[in-house]
C-alpha cells in the first residue's frame, strides 16, 4: 500500500513538472504558413529563375572566351593539278569575342530581364499576403469556432441543471410532468447543437493546417487574441496607402520597365554591331599539331533585310507596353474597390460587436431573472427554455461578430498592401 501511495505521488510530482502545451500563436502560423505551403515555395524558385535569366542577359556584357578543336579529313579535286588529293588537317586553340557595341541590343535585353525579375518579386510578395490573409481567416474562423463550443457546453451544462430542477419539481407534485418533457428536449437541441459545433471546429483545424502547408495541425490551443478591439481607419488613408503600397501594382511597374527595355532592344535590331575578335592557336597535318596560328580583328554587321522579323518584334513590345498600362489601370481600380468593400466590412463587423454585445448583457440578465423566477415557482419552464435560447443566439452573434470583425481587418490589411508582419 504504501508503494502505491509513494508512485502516486511520485506520477503527480513528475506530472506538475511536465511544461504545458504552449498555445498556437497567429505569429507562429503565419510563420509557418511562409516556410511550408507550396505556393510560397513554388513562388520563390519562380524568383531566383527570374534572377538566373538577368545573369543570363547581363552575360551580353562580357567578352567570350572558347577553346576550339577540329580535325578534318578528305578527298577533294584539285583543278590546278588536275586530280584528286587527300587531306588531313589539325586544329586547335583559342577564340576570344568581345561586342563592342550593339546599339542598346544588350542594355534592353538587361532591362527587360530585371523588370521581369522585379515582377516575380513582387509576385512573391503577393503571395506571401494571400497566404497570410488565407491564414489569418482561417485561424479566426477556428477560433471562432473553439468560442462557440465553449458557450454551447456551457449551454448543456446549464439546460442540464434546469431539468434537475424541473425533475425534483415534478417528483414534489410541485410542477407538471410537461416541464421535464420540455426540459429534456431543449437539452438535447443543445447537445445536437453541440456536436456540430464540434464537427464545424474539426473542419476548421483541417483548413488551418491546410493553410500553414502541413498535413495536420499539431494538438494544440489557439492563443487569444489582443484585448483591444481593432479601430476602424481612415478611409481616404487607407486608399492611399493601397495606391502606394500594393505589390500588384509595384509588379505592373516592373512589368512596364520590362517591356520599355524590349523595346528598346527591339530597336537596335535595325543598327550594327561590332565586335572585336582574336584567336590564336596551332595548326599541322599531323597530331598534336605544332604550327602557331593566331588573328586578331574587328567586325562590323549590318542587317539588311531579315524578313520584317525587326519590324514585327516592335510591333510585338508596342503591343505588350500598352497591354501592361492597361492592366495596371485595371488593377488600380480593383484595389480601390476592394479598400473599399474590406472597409464597409470592418465597419459592419464592429457594428455588430457593439450591437450584439448589449444584446448578450441583457439576455443573460433575461435568463437569469427566467430560472430564479422558476426555482421560486412563479415562473414557467417555457420562460426558462426561451431565455436561455435568446441568451445562446446573443452570444453566437457576438462570438462571430467578433472574429468578423478580425478577419475584416486581415482582409482590409491585404487590401491596403500590409505584409501582416510576414516579411522575413
Amino acid at each position: 500500500m504504501r508503494v502505491m501511495i509513494v508512485t502516486a505521488a511520485l506520477l503527480l510530482l513528475s506530472a506538475q513538472r511536465l511544461p504545458a502545451t504552449e498555445p498556437l500563436t497567429l505569429r507562429e502560423a503565419l510563420v509557418t504558413a511562409m516556410e511550408n505551403h507550396p505556393r510560397t515555395m513554388a513562388a520563390r524558385e519562380s524568383l531566383r529563375g527570374a534572377d538566373a535569366r538577368a545573369g543570363q542577359a547581363r552575360s551580353g556584357y562580357y567578352p567570350r572566351l572558347d577553346l576550339v578543336a577540329d580535325w578534318n579529313r578528305g578527298r577533294s579535286y584539285l583543278t590546278a593539278l588536275e586530280g584528286f588529293k587527300e587531306t588531313e588537317t589539325y586544329t586547335a586553340g583559342l577564340t576570344l569575342r568581345q561586342t563592342l557595341h550593339d546599339f542598346g541590343r544588350t542594355s534592353g535585353t538587361v532591362a527587360a530581364a530585371e523588370g521581369e525579375r522585379g515582377a516575380a518579386r513582387e509576385s512573391l510578395a503577393a503571395v506571401r499576403q494571400d497566404v497570410a490573409l488565407r491564414v489569418r481567416e482561417v485561424y479566426n474562423v477556428l477560433l471562432t469556432a473553439e468560442r462557440r463550443v465553449e458557450a454551447l457546453r456551457e449551454t448543456v451544462r446549464a439546460r442540464e441543471e434546469v431539468l434537475g430542477q424541473a425533475r425534483a419539481f415534478y417528483s414534489e407534485g410541485v410542477r407538471p410532468r410537461l416541464d421535464v418533457v420540455r426540459a429534456e428536449a431543449d437539452l438535447y437541441a443543445a447537445r445536437t447543437l453541440l456536436t456540430a459545433a464540434e464537427n464545424e471546429r474539426d473542419m476548421a483545424r483541417v483548413d488551418l493546417a491546410a493553410a500553414m502547408g502541413l498535413d495536420s495541425l499539431p494538438d494544440r490551443p489557439l492563443a487569444e487574441p489582443d484585448g483591444e478591439s481593432p479601430s476602424l481607419p481612415d478611409l481616404a488613408e487607407a486608399k492611399r496607402r493601397a495606391t502606394a503600397g500594393r505589390v500588384e501594382l509595384k509588379r505592373y511597374d516592373a512589368l512596364h520597365a520590362a517591356a520599355q527595355g524590349a523595346a528598346t532592344a527591339a530597336r537596335g535590331g535595325h543598327l550594327p554591331v561590332i565586335e572585336a575578335t582574336a584567336g590564336a592557336g596551332y595548326a599541322d597535318r599531323s597530331f598534336p599539331p605544332e604550327g602557331n596560328t593566331w588573328g586578331v580583328g574587328v567586325r562590323l554587321t549590318v542587317p539588311i533585310f531579315a524578313g520584317f522579323a525587326t519590324r514585327e518584334k516592335e510591333r510585338e513590345v508596342a503591343a505588350a507596353l500598352r497591354e501592361v498600362e492597361a492592366r495596371r489601370r485595371d488593377q488600380q481600380l480593383q484595389v480601390g474597390r476592394e479598400v473599399e468593400g474590406a472597409w464597409l466590412g470592418m465597419r459592419e463587423a464592429l457594428a455588430r460587436v457593439e450591437s450584439t454585445g448589449r444584446e448578450l448583457e441583457a439576455a443573460r440578465e433575461s435568463r437569469t431573472l427566467a430560472i430564479e423566477r422558476y426555482r421560486e415557482g412563479v415562473g414557467t419552464i417555457i420562460e426558462v427554455t426561451d431565455a436561455q435560447a435568446r441568451e445562446l443566439e446573443a452570444e453566437t452573434a457576438n462570438i462571430r461578430a467578433r472574429g468578423d470583425t478580425r478577419i475584416a481587418l486581415a482582409r482590409l490589411d491585404r487590401a491596403v498592401g500590409d505584409d501582416g508582419g510576414t516579411e522575413q
